[in-house]
């Protein structure tokens, strides 16, 4: 090797492109956060939260269908069902464009369709022509939220990777409290009509301002677009060092997982068997409680004798713990065990749940709603928006993320039928128990196989193999 070349591997004082021996992904990983990555995470999460707050104005919009004739109980099942097909078909076929044709087109396609759709609600006729608009916008949402999460995490290092995703779930989430006031407004002056125009409009917004957002450097080096890969990264590196004012690190070593020969079914085989069991529980849990309890909340409290407005007002004051539990999470995600974290929220939600069912008043169970509410939030958090991305090699990200939400979209769709059954059988108590158990089956499941991911590389081999 000659003087000029060991000059430029031995000094920190990189200005132009590294050397070809360090990946895009290992000089992603040693950059600090700069105005890249808080634009990334601005242009990702607006379109979750149009996204978010199309998924939360349900409860109210059911409401405002039952009380005004437009919509029975049985068909409101099938409103939310609709999505919740929708959303599962969305999230299968984002797994698998998003590994083949790239992270941005996905994203896209995916919120023109949901946008457009949305804006389609506003105009619909009867409840079938919405039943059916709500399933196409449920294709663009299930999308969404696959492509949202994987995308980010292969653009931040792995010391702030949990910071990142619980940015993006904040904004998410914060469409629950923001569709809920908003809702308790608009659906008594204007109608439920608005709610969909609302998240359309939005939705398009956000298109348009994300038509410049990059391609993922990770997927492009991958797939063999190495010098599209080379210029997205020295973009990034040369905004950071403007930003920053001082040369940039070496990237460090790393045991990288070799990707090359991993086909879809390898989802479904040791060692990657592990982590699809992993995400799909997860998924479960988390769907099964969003479309079996949280969403159908007003309209509990609507059957119990509370008027439509009251119901409203309640829901969205313990709707606040969401944006709590999400909070709590971005500060201790990247401190301490994701896999803890995750078996620490699913007991203490459990315990929320049996009390929230048995709470005597209002007072008391506006109270307690917050507190399960934040808990339930918190593990969302770590495991759906961090953890299920970092568990699957780069070539299969999408896939095993997407795979993984095909499932929880799979119980989404049962959910809203099974509600209702449980509902009329025990009331609110058959609904909650139901949750119940089901968060201490997934805090046995993860305490038993779930992996340590905090802190190390995205195709750390070491995770990849199962370990």
């Amino acid at each position: 090797m000659d003087t000029k070349t060991t000059a430029k591997l031995d000094t920190p004082d990189i200005t132009t492109p590294p050397p070809k021996i360090w990946t895009a992904g290992q000089r992603l990983d040693r950059l600090p956060e700069s105005a890249f990555h808080r634009r990334m995470a601005a242009m990702i999460g607006l379109g979750l939260f149009f996204d978010g707050f199309d998924l939360y104005m349900a409860s109210g919009v059911m409401v405002a269908l039952t009380s005004s004739g437009w919509a029975t109980m049985a068909s409101n099942a099938y409103f939310a069902s609709a999505g919740a097909l929708g959303t599962l078909i969305g999230a299968f076929f984002a797994g698998w464009l998003g590994d083949r044709l790239g992270r941005k087109f996905t994203f896209q396609f995916n919120l023109a369709l949901f946008g457009s759709m949305s804006l389609a609600a506003a105009f619909a006729p009867s409840m079938t022509w919405l039943i059916v608009f709500r399933f196409l916008m449920g294709i663009g949402l299930g999308a969404e939220i696959v492509v949202g999460y994987a995308t980010i995490a292969e653009f931040v290092p792995p010391r702030t990777r949990g910071k990142w995703g619980a940015v993006l779930f904040f904004l998410a989430t914060a469409a629950l409290p923001a569709s809920n006031a908003i809702a308790y407004f608009v659906i008594p002056m204007l109608g439920w009509r608005w709610m969909f125009a609302i998240a359309g409009f939005g939705g398009m917004t956000v298109w348009i301002l994300r038509k410049r957002m990059p391609e993922s450097p990770r997927w492009l080096e991958l797939v063999g677009r190495v010098d599209e890969a080379e210029r997205i990264v020295e973009e990034i590196e040369a905004v950071v060092i403007r930003e920053t004012g001082h040369p940039l690190p070496l990237p460090a070593a790393a045991t990288v997982a070799a990707t090359s020969t991993l086909k879809t079914s390898d989802l479904f085989k040791p060692p990657l068997l592990r982590s699809t069991t992993l995400g799909v529980v997860l998924n479960i849990v988390a769907m099964s409680s969003l479309y079996g309890f949280i969403i159908w909340l007003p309209t509990f409290l609507v059957k119990q004798g509370l008027a439509v407005q009251a119901s409203l007002g309640h829901t969205t004051l313990i709707s606040a713990g969401s944006l709590l539990g999400v909070v709590l999470a971005a500060m201790v995600t990247d401190k301490w065990s994701r896999k803890n974290s995750i078996i620490l929220a699913a007991l203490s939600s459990a315990v929320l749940g049996l009390w929230y069912s048995n709470a005597g008043s209002l007072g008391a169970t506006t109270a307690v709603g917050i507190a399960l509410i934040s808990t339930l939030y918190f593990g969302f958090t770590v495991g759906f928006s961090t953890y299920v991305p970092e568990l699957f090699p780069t070539e299969l990200r999408l896939r095993g993320t997407g795979m993984s939400s095909v499932a929880g979209r799979a119980a989404s769709i049962v959910a809203p039928q099974a509600v209702a059954v449980l509902f009329a059988f025990d009331g609110i108590h058959g609904v909650v128990y139901t949750v119940i158990g089901m968060l201490l089956a997934q805090a046995i499941i993860v305490a038993l196989f779930g992996l340590r991911t905090t802190g190390r590389a995205l195709d750390d081999g070491e995770i990849v193999a199962g370990r």
